[in-house]
């Protein structure tokens, strides 16, 4: 029998589904209320904490939908030898659900950002798509030390506007592991936590131009722009070197 490629990066599947496969699973189960669902979006940043903190690996691999967020996971599949697999960051599946959303009856909620960003994102697309129900939440000051307060206003709305959909803007690991730990109140939801994606789609910051994009350079041009970055940039060689270890078979991790 023919050998079967792998599907899984340390440990953690990789979706190997175009993209817009994956996008409308997840608009169907949400517009049929399937139960909670996690969606993570993968980069190298998220494959380091998985490997140090079990609780997050755990979330990370029960997760039911998974993104191909960096490039850096996409070079690592294929030296992986795992083929098929396609980038959709984010950003562009946030953008891609506020699209179709009021077309597909599906009501959205935001949750999370700097300042009032969230509200801000909500009522533009509001304005661009009149019959989409959306509302914006700053939601949380600390999202480490989450108030009772905070969360009983947060959960308050969600109990009486039952969004199919939330993205949550804390960054990572932080936003999926409150979102994970609050499933049960946030019943029958897709929750999709997007990191920087509310900066992007506001214009609060600039994305790369579509050929950097396509070419797996978006860290490039964020760092040239944010030369702050440097010290995050490091975590992608600090992955890729994992990733070469594991296909040289000096970790256990599969």
């Amino acid at each position: 029998m023919k050998e079967q490629p792998p599907r899984s990066l340390l440990g953690i599947p990789i979706p190997t589904g175009s993209r817009n496969d994956i996008l409308e699973t997840i608009l169907k189960d949400a517009f049929h209320r399937h139960p909670f669902a996690l969606v993570m979006s993968l980069n190298p940043e998220i494959f380091i904490i998985a490997q140090k903190n079990a609780h997050f690996r755990r979330v990370v691999q029960t997760s039911k939908y998974l993104l191909v967020d960096g490039s850096g996971v996409a070079i690592a599949a294929r030296i992986m030898g795992i083929r098929g697999v396609r980038r959709y960051a984010g950003v562009d599946f946030m953008s891609d659900v506020l699209k179709v959303a009021q077309d597909r009856r599906l009501r959205v909620m935001l949750i999370g950002g700097r300042g009032n960003l969230a509200e801000r994102i909500a009522d533009c697309y509001s304005k661009e798509y009149p019959r989409l129900e959306i509302i914006g939440l700053t939601g949380i000051e600390n999202i480490l030390q989450p108030t009772a307060e905070e969360e009983e206003r947060i959960f308050s709305i969600v109990a009486d506007r039952e969004p199919h959909i939330v993205f949550i803007a804390f960054g990572s690991p932080a936003q999926e592991l409150w979102a994970y730990k609050n499933r049960a109140r946030f019943g029958n939801t897709a929750c999709a936590g997007v990191g920087g994606a509310f900066d992007f789609l506001a214009g609060e910051t600039p994305r790369a131009p579509q050929w950097m994009r396509r070419a797996g350079l978006e860290w490039l041009f964020r760092l040239v722009r944010q030369p702050r970055r440097w010290k995050r940039q490091l975590k992608l060689v600090q992955f890729i070197c994992m990733i070469i270890k594991a296909r040289l078979g000096f970790t256990s991790k599969s």
